[in-house]
């Protein structure tokens, strides 16, 4: 979803949505009144100030080095840089007192959409939190407003684990994902920097770089993949060939000889897969066919329970 939607007035139905993932946000940020109280040039409030909303000068503002987002979509950010000069910023941005200025917390790109259009001041609220609660509640937003590239979120998760003490538990139950999501994507840093870029720029999809985790030769076989356009199933089989020694010629499209499953019905269980985080089975006939989901926990059907009824965690 683009942030462009975020500075929009949200429908009665938008709002209903937001309560999923918003819940563990909220837990954190809290509400916010609607109302401004002016911070003056050079002064910064006490970061106890609370949770009204100010008006900070955006040149006292800057974003924070972890921030989980490296990637900004130039045409998105425009867009929201657009919206902002007819509309303004209508939701603040969230920022904590740091370094004699503020630090943002979330919000970062209507902060950068906000230096676009050259406004001289921006909504904010202040809060007090720590390093681990900004990181936290940034990857929070990102993953609610699904902005986060897979090797950006995996690099977060990564972050609170080795830095903050995180257990991947922990984490599953405060972005509403499942722990085996979590260690899925946490496997992705281990393939080199060039596979994980065309991850991050979207040239290769998570798919693609799962079926080449722990191959030797696993940059040749991405730019083949690249090259040559190959679907996540096709990807598959080229790993498994190379791992035999039969060459690195990209595989017909088709069924798979072995299961007898039509690749189009693989790919389909492997994208719900990483939706869910949870192992997926089709089983196709004519005119129908049975849907199975795997769960090795139960804080796993309960997440399952609250998605499939329209609640989220």
């Amino acid at each position: 979803m683009s942030e462009a939607t975020s500075d929009k007035p949200k429908t009665a139905a938008a709002v209903k949505r937001s309560h999923g993932l918003g819940r563990g946000l909220s837990a954190l940020l809290g509400d916010a009144p609607p109302r401004e109280e002016p911070v003056a040039a050079g002064g910064v409030a006490p970061p106890t100030s609370g949770k009204a909303v100010q008006s900070i000068e955006i040149a006292l503002i800057h974003p924070h080095p972890e921030q989980p987002r490296r990637h900004f979509d130039e045409g998105a950010l425009q867009e929201l840089a657009d919206s902002i000069a007819k509309r303004g910023v209508i939701q603040p941005i969230i920022v904590r007192a740091h370094g004699g200025g503020f630090q943002i917390v979330a919000g970062e790109r209507r902060w950068r959409a906000a230096q676009r259009v050259h406004l001289h001041r921006i909504p904010a609220i202040v809060r007090d939190f720590n390093e681990a609660e900004t990181l936290e509640i940034a990857l929070i937003e990102n993953i609610q407003r699904e902005e986060l590239n897979p090797i950006e979120e995996a690099e977060a998760y990564r972050k609170l684990i080795g830095e903050f003490d995180h257990s991947q538990e922990a984490l599953g139950r405060l972005v509403g994902k499942s722990r085996s999501h979590i260690a899925n994507l946490m496997r992705l840093l281990d393939l080199p920097q060039s596979v994980q870029q065309a991850v991050m720029e979207q040239r290769l999809s998570m798919g693609h770089a799962r079926a080449l985790i722990g191959i030797a030769d696993c940059e040749a076989l991405a730019r083949t993949v690249e090259q040559k356009g190959l679907s996540v199933r096709d990807t598959e089989k080229l790993v498994r060939r190379t791992k035999k020694g039969e060459g690195t010629d990209a595989p017909r499209s088709g069924n798979n000889a072995t299961s007898g499953k039509d690749a189009d019905i693989e790919a389909l269980e492997l994208h719900l897969a990483d939706i869910l985080g949870l192992k997926v089975e089709i089983a196709h006939e004519q005119g129908g066919g049975i849907l199975s989901l795997r769960y090795s926990t139960l804080d796993q059907l309960d997440m399952l329970c609250q998605r499939l009824s329209g609640e989220r965690i």
